[in-house]
């Protein structure tokens, strides 16, 4: 049995779906999505997995039953392409509702026929995986659907403790203190949020806080040439990325997911769950210059990934914080649940007292014969304000931003 462990922190917190929309190269047919979306879910336990739920010790654990929990809803409207409004209503429609998990799975499927191709919308819950690896379930769906090539049985191994850490990647004797003095005020609290209380706060939650999904494309020549000023600099597309986000929103801040798959030792390629981490990069925006900065952000990403207790941050909070308290974080800062514990942490460690942040998503690149576009809807964490979420395919750059009007402070 797969327990939450650092995957606790996705569990009672709003806007934890995100999505991948593909075009794939074969002609719609609802009875074969349907066969091949069943192959996926033998290939991948958890596609068959409701939340459970145990009193003793609070504890959330993956309950994989014996058939498939993925939703399917098979669209008989054709669409022209992948800007059809159909497909972002759609994802409105799913993302703006609270999933109750303890009775729906953590995937959901929507298909349009497009000309002689086939259009995926494919909504996860955090919980199921991170962006790097729902991009490989992907890929898994649109090779079985356009040349029939089966999934890859992958049993599920999750980070289970702290011990699946670097033993280098210790949090610093500050959060230590801080984080051991918050779970001793929870402890004295004598609180937990239920699943129900969250249910009813997040349903509450979703339906004031707004967010669009602009989207930009950058064409296989302009790509060419990003990547060529880029070489002559020194510095990545990433890079390149985040410089450019500093200087549109006027920040010196922005969040970088970081994938920690090739350097955790519980990790079996193709699996799902949560192996990503995130950690902030500070650089003056105020310099004119694109890749000047671009080459302040490479400087400051070269010493986090360099450094473990940076690098292992967040993740090393989510393992010594009480679960119960990091359920209590946002909930706490944002609704009426009353935890001077779960309010500091929510604010002082997560952010959550305002949408203020701003991150960047790369899911890298991908060639593809059975995909001939995709992007990626980035999820929309109540501590951000805009997130953009980076997808190239056969060479061409599709950027999908989820953001906010404004950060929802909290009034207290």
């Amino acid at each position: 049995m797969q327990y939450l462990f650092t995957e606790r922190a996705h569990l009672m917190c709003p806007h934890m779906c995100f999505g991948l929309v593909m075009t794939v190269s074969r002609p719609y047919d609802a009875a074969l999505i349907r066969q091949c979306v069943d192959r996926l879910a033998a290939a991948h336990p958890f596609l068959n997995a409701l939340l459970g739920y145990e009193e003793a010790g609070n504890v959330y654990f993956y309950r994989v039953t014996d058939q498939c929990q993925a939703e399917l809803l098979l669209k008989e409207q054709a669409i022209p392409s992948t800007d059809a409004p159909e497909i972002m209503e759609a994802y409105q429609q799913l993302t703006g509702r609270d999933w109750n998990l303890l009775e729906e799975g953590l995937l959901k499927i929507a298909a349009w026929s497009m000309g002689s191709d086939t259009c995926f919308l494919l909504v996860f819950h955090h919980l199921l995986t991170d962006g790097r690896g729902a991009l490989g379930l992907a890929e898994e769906l649109a090779d079985c659907y356009a040349i029939g090539r089966e999934p890859t049985y992958t049993p599920e191994q999750l980070i289970a403790s702290a011990n699946d850490l670097p033993a280098d990647s210790r949090l610093p004797f500050i959060s230590r203190i801080l984080i051991q003095r918050a779970n001793k005020a929870w402890e004295r609290e004598q609180r937990i949020v239920s699943y129900g209380e969250y249910h009813a706060f997040a349903e509450s939650f979703l339906k004031q806080d707004q967010v669009s999904h602009p989207l930009f494309r950058t064409s296989r020549e302009e790509l060419e040439e990003i990547h060529r000023s880029c070489h002559e600099r020194q510095v990545t597309v990433n890079d390149y990325l985040m410089a450019r986000m500093m200087l549109e929103a006027h920040t010196g801040k922005v969040v970088m997911a970081c994938d920690l798959r090739d350097r955790l030792g519980v990790y079996r390629k193709g699996a799902l769950g949560n192996y990503s981490t995130a950690f902030s990069i500070e650089a003056k925006a105020g310099k004119a210059d694109l890749y000047a900065l671009a080459k302040a952000v490479r400087a400051q990403v070269q010493k986090k990934l360099s450094r473990p207790a940076d690098l292992w941050l967040v993740l090393q909070c989510y393992a010594n914080l009480d679960p119960g308290l990091i359920d209590a974080a946002l909930i706490s800062c944002r609704g009426d649940f009353p935890s001077k514990a779960g309010r500091f942490i929510g604010s002082k460690f997560f952010g959550f007292s305002a949408a203020d942040g701003f991150s960047v998503t790369n899911l890298g690149r991908i060639e593809s014969e059975s995909i001939s576009s995709a992007f990626f809807i980035p999820p929309a964490s109540p501590a951000i304000r805009k997130t953009w979420g980076v997808l190239t395919v056969n060479g061409v750059m599709t950027v999908c931003a989820s953001e906010r009007a404004s950060g929802g402070r909290t009034s207290a």
